[in-house]
C-alpha cells in the first residue's frame, strides 16, 4: 500500500468513528431546571391543603398558566452529562376556594392524601 492509500484509509475511519468517540471526550456539564420535589415532600399533600400551605411544603410552582390559575406546575428537568436527560412533572388542581383537590403527574400520591385537612 501506497503511504497515500493509508493516509486515505486514516482520514476516513477518523471521520467515521470519531463522532461517537470524541462525543464522549468531550466535557458536559450536569443541567438541573425547574422544581427539585422528593416523593417525601409529596407524601405530604393532603386533600384541602390552601395554596400556601402546598407552597411552604413544595415551593415556588415552575408554571401557573394565566389561563388556569388553579392548575400549578412543578417540572423538574435533569441531565448528567452524556446520560439520557430525565424530566419528572407533578400537576396539582385547586378548586376556586384554593384548596388542593387533585394532583397527577410522576409522583404517587402519599399515603394519607385523600384525607381532608382538618
Amino acid at each position: 500500500m501506497s503511504w497515500k492509500n493509508i493516509a486515505a484509509l486514516t482520514l476516513v475511519l477518523g471521520l467515521l468513528s470519531g463522532c461517537s468517540v470524541a462525543e464522549r471526550l468531550v466535557y458536559r456539564i450536569d443541567i438541573d431546571q425547574g422544581n427539585y420535589v422528593e416523593q417525601k415532600s409529596v407524601n405530604t399533600l393532603r386533600v384541602g391543603m390552601t395554596k400556601t400551605q402546598v407552597q411552604y411544603v413544595l415551593g415556588t410552582p415552575m408554571l401557573v398558566d394565566p389561563s388556569y390559575p388553579n392548575t400549578w406546575n412543578y417540572i423538574f428537568y435533569e441531565q448528567n452529562g452524556h446520560d439520557k436527560p430525565v424530566q419528572k412533572n407533578l400537576f396539582l388542581t385547586f378548586n376556586q376556594q384554593a384548596q388542593l383537590v387533585s394532583m397527577k403527574g410522576d409522583y404517587k400520591q402519599g399515603p394519607n392524601f385523600m384525607d381532608p385537612m382538618n
